[in-house]
């Protein structure tokens, strides 16, 4: 008895030295995929040292740190849609808007170490959506040809088929086909078309989320170049360009382009008519702004001006 009471003061003072065990704060899932309108968990688990009643908080990480759980209650776009047990949260229905970093902090102010935090990363999976696809109507032999098809809102990224006629198109296996698919940017290119190429393309969209959708299919037709009709078309220009070239010629020798040169017209009088010239039109203009007084002429009509006897 007296062996066990000397060293109960011992055991109690080394319990006393001994390092508190601090808050600490873990997540049974550290990256989070679920897919879009679907509910999403963000587990956080904590233990505390002598806190019973910790402060729970939950906020997310973007271009400026939000808060999701605050004080007791959801905040923002979370409130009404979110749910806590714990400090685990589960957000329903979540959309693209809801992905990104999220951050559980436990505050233990009874603690030695008060604080621990963890991060929950959650992404929002959207699945296919119909592509939009640009396939040409028409093109002619030896010409290159893309068609384009793309899903902007699938996450991840879609990747793409081509179907001819209904039936797949399969990646070309040696470096001399005259086509190549690449399934990541969805184009179909063909380096010289061919009128066996001639059919109905569609595309396919798939990412592993949700079902694989197709766009509606256009038919493409390949046609021989047309050489007589080309050739026709080349002399048509040729004969416009010399009859232009001859008629300006013609006018020119003409003097139909001379600034000086001079129109005459008829002008009708009482007692007939008079020709007058542009230029003599010009000159009598000229003296018309000026005060012009024309000289006296002497009159060529005989008078009888006197009397005379011989």
């Amino acid at each position: 008895m007296e062996g066990t009471s000397l060293y109960l003061p011992i055991v109690i003072l080394l319990m006393q030295c001994s390092p508190s065990s601090p808050v600490t704060v873990t997540t049974n899932k550290y990256k989070v995929e679920v897919r879009e309108f679907s509910d999403a968990v963000l587990s956080c688990m904590f233990r505390t040292e002598r806190d019973q009643n910790p402060r729970i908080e939950w906020k997310k990480r973007g271009k400026d740190v939000s808060f999701v759980y605050f004080d007791g209650h959801f905040k923002g776009p979370f409130e009404g849609r979110a749910t806590i047990e714990g400090a685990t949260v589960t957000l329903q229905r979540v959309t693209q808007e809801d992905a990104g970093e999220y951050r559980c902090e436990i505050s233990a102010p009874l603690d030695s170490v008060n604080l621990g935090e963890t991060n929950v990363t959650l992404k929002v999976l959207v699945p296919p959506h119909t592509p939009s696809c640009e396939i040409p109507s028409g093109a002619v032999t030896g010409s290159v040809v893309k068609l384009h098809c793309r899903d902007h809102q699938s996450i991840p990224p879609a990747t793409y088929s081509w179907y001819k006629d209904s039936q797949p198109i399969s990646q070309p296996r040696h470096a001399n086909a005259t086509y190549v698919i690449n399934s990541h940017t969805g184009i179909l290119e063909f380096k010289s078309v061919a009128k066996e190429d001639t059919g109905r393309y569609s595309c396919l969209a798939s990412n592993g989320v949700g079902p694989p959708k197709m766009c509606e299919g256009k038919h493409m037709t390949i046609e021989d170049v047309n050489v007589s009709a080309v050739v026709a078309a080349v002399v048509v220009v040729c004969l416009v360009i010399v009859i232009c070239g001859c008629g300006g010629y013609l006018l020119h020798r003409n003097g139909f382009f001379s600034r000086h040169r001079g129109r005459s017209f008829w002008i009708s009088q009482c007692h007939g008519a008079s020709h007058i010239s542009s230029q003599t039109l010009h000159r009598t203009e000229d003296t018309s702004n000026v005060n012009y007084i024309p000289p006296p002429q002497e009159s060529t009509d005989f008078k009888h001006t006197q009397s005379f006897m011989l």
